[in-house]
């Protein structure tokens, strides 16, 4: 930041501005004020003119400070960050200065624009319903819909005064799809007779008819027609009880016409997917952890639907492998961003900070609400806004501490839009590793964990009373780069560097993407099945020679070595071994090569050729006897010249007596004889 202009402002003197400290922190010029989006602002006109990279310290005139920026072709060099209520609005203020500092260098890391998923909707709309309700809503539709009713085992219902709207009978049996692209399944579909006069009667029913809509709303009250019902694009439910609810459905339904866009979440790279090799399962972690069924198997991989994807981030926060990476961002910028703001801190003085992960929907009202009414964030608490919370993985706490925090906390809803509960584990499992290492509380406590509230004075009492841990002597400056797997390595490596108490190992969970095997190494047949199976590497064969060897840090515990293997001789260990991590690739197991007796290739291991002959001579009646001995050889030469070998010898089982078939001439002899 060394040609930065950041711009600190005081809002009309409402909180104390720690220049020293900011500077220190920031570097670049610093220019503080009191209003610099009133009398000030030439002093901002002049900094964006100066063709210099500007930070400035306000996010509520942002609109203001943008609009100067493009008058002066400045729009690409103008950065923002809060820092009123997120530091200088606190009883704490006055001690806020390191966190400002760290708060306007972290908005200078830019963070790359996802791509799009585009929806196309024509209208067309279903209102799935049981009584006179669902017509209604269907009437009131169709001023902007193409609408047809379904009420699924209607009682008696009244019959509709017109036909513009056309009303059945059905029960909707499976459904999936979602906004423009809605395919249903529906059974006992019938329509309407016209003579019905009283009440709706219907005409012979059928089965699995099946129907196709941009959009369904659904006032059945039952049971949804979709997991997390309330994620999916294009499917609108209500209690039909409810007016108010209904009346939000119908508006809503009323709008879903044209192109909309939404972030493609996920970055899935199948190549990477460790789920199947040859039929054998291995690792279904994104599959156990989606809430909305965007995920599904196809083959050696998964598939995930972008449409469907609710963007919760649960698979990327499981996936061992990185094949299913969160582009919102993607982990190696949001871990410079991470990266910049625990140093920006430190270096302008602030030590062992707390850091506090929320989301922009539920956290930042949170905090805005803390600072205006309460007695906002403590100063060591740094705030980090992701796009959700449960998006977080291993890699971005094992980070936090190695770079020098003192706990990590994430702030989810009380009734949580994504199920935490894969959240949860990486927490208790990040917990259980940053405890060994020396990182936890001198008084005890969690140093990771949730804060699950929606009360701002909750959050500020959670945050003052939360345990502090002890922060690494030397916090780790490493810069993360590559796929979140190699982001994870460096993470890891660096947390056990920079750790109060190193230990070489730590025992984990079942279920933790890392660890070691298992290995009966007496037998073990080479036969390297392993290695066919294992999607990552971690296993591997060497083409010069008989042996197998193993690097602990690429396994991800998928279980596909141990379930492919014909012999049984491996099992998973959960564990985070940093000694194997660090040491070169281990050899389970080397035999001698056996040298092929024509040519002296070297193929297969001395002791299976050994056994198989042992086994054969003078067991079996093709190898027996002088012509036998020919036919041994043939089994201790490698492929090629076992071919020449054969060819040359001229075998033919069938010509040996004990296996020569039978003729009725024989039986003739034999008859006479």
């Amino acid at each position: 930041m060394s040609d930065r202009i950041v711009i600190a402002c005081s809002c009309e003197g409402s909180m104390p501005l720690d220049a020293a400290a900011i500077g220190k922190g920031c570097g670049g010029t610093l220019e503080t004020g009191d209003q610099f989006c009133g009398r000030e602002l030439p002093r901002v006109r002049a900094a964006l003119a100066s063709g210099a990279p500007v930070t400035v310290s306000c996010t509520l005139k942002a609109p203001l400070f943008r609009e100067v920026a493009e008058e002066l072709g400045a729009e690409d060099r103008v950065a923002f960050a809060n820092i009123r209520e997120t530091a200088g609005w606190s009883a704490q203020g006055a001690a806020a200065g390191p966190k400002m500092a760290a708060l306007l260098a972290a908005a200078t890391e830019t963070l790359p624009v996802p791509a799009n998923v585009s929806f196309e909707s024509q209208g067309v709309a279903l209102v799935y319903g049981r009584d006179e309700a669902a017509i209604e809503a269907g009437r009131r539709l169709t001023d902007h819909l193409d609408v047809t009713v379904l009420l699924s085992r209607p009682g008696e219902v009244a019959v509709p005064s017109s036909g513009e709207v056309p009303v059945l009978k059905g029960t909707v049996r499976t459904a999936k799809g979602h906004l423009g692209a809605f395919t249903l399944t529906v059974d006992d579909t019938a329509l309407p007779l016209p003579s019905s006069r009283r009440a709706l009667a219907f005409g012979p029913s059928r089965d699995g008819a099946i129907s196709t809509c941009d959009i369904v709303v659904d006032l059945t009250g039952g049971t949804p027609l979709f997991p997390a019902h309330e994620l999916r694009s294009g499917y609108l439910r209500a209690d039909p009880g409810d007016p108010a609810a209904v009346e939000r459905v119908l508006f809503e339904a009323s709008h879903l016409v044209g192109t909309f866009d939404k972030p493609r979440f996920i970055d899935f790279h199948a190549d990477l997917c460790a789920h199947s090799r040859s039929r054998i399962t291995g690792c279904t972690r994104c599959l156990d952890v989606c809430p909305t069924g965007a995920i599904a198997p196809a083959g050696d991989h998964v598939a995930i639907d972008p449409h469907v994807c609710a963007g919760c981030g649960s698979c990327a926060s499981v996936c061992p492998t990185g094949a299913a990476a969160y582009a919102l961002p993607p982990a190696d910028a949001q871990m410079r961003r991470l990266r910049t703001l625990l140093a920006a801190f430190r270096k302008a003085g602030g030590a062992a900070p707390v850091l506090l992960i929320h989301d922009d929907a539920h956290g930042a009202p949170l905090i805005d609400a803390l600072a205006r009414f309460g007695d906002g964030l403590p100063a060591d608490v740094l705030p980090f806004s992701l796009n959700e919370v449960t998006q977080v993985g291993p890699e971005l706490v094992a980070a936090a501490f190695a770079y020098g925090a003192s706990a990590v906390r994430f702030l989810v809803r009380a009734r949580p839009k994504h199920d935490v509960a894969p959240l949860l584990r990486n927490a208790a499992r990040l917990e259980t590793i940053v405890q060994a290492l020396g990182y936890g509380a001198p008084a005890g406590g969690a140093v990771v964990s949730l804060i699950e509230t929606d009360d701002p004075d909750a959050l500020g009492e959670a945050l003052a009373t939360g345990p502090r841990g002890t922060p690494a002597p030397v916090p780790s400056g490493f810069m993360p780069d590559g796929d979140v797997r190699g982001v994870l390595r460096f993470a890891v490596s660096e947390l056990h560097h920079a750790a109060p108490h190193p230990v070489d190992r730590v025992a984990l969970d079942a279920g933790a993407p890392f660890g070691g095997l298992a290995f009966d190494t007496a037998s073990c047949t080479l036969c390297h099945a392993c290695v066919g199976a294992c999607p990552t590497g971690a296993l591997a064969d060497d083409p010069d020679r008989p042996r197998l060897t193993f690097a602990e840090s690429a396994c991800v515990q998928c279980g596909l070595c141990a379930a492919t293997c014909p012999e049984d001789v491996i099992g998973l260990v959960p564990q985070l071994d940093f000694a194997a991590w660090a040491a070169p690739r281990r050899v389970l197991k080397e035999e001698e090569p056996f040298e092929c007796i024509a040519c002296g290739k070297a193929f297969g291991t001395r002791s299976t050729i050994e056994r198989i002959v042992g086994r054969l001579r003078d067991r079996h009646w093709m190898f027996a006897g002088p012509a036998g001995e020919q036919r041994i050889k043939a089994l201790m030469m490698c492929d090629t010249c076992r071919v020449s070998h054969v060819l040359t010898e001229g075998f033919d089982p069938h010509t040996a007596e004990e296996n020569r078939p039978r003729t009725s001439e024989d039986y003739i002899r034999a008859r006479q004889g």
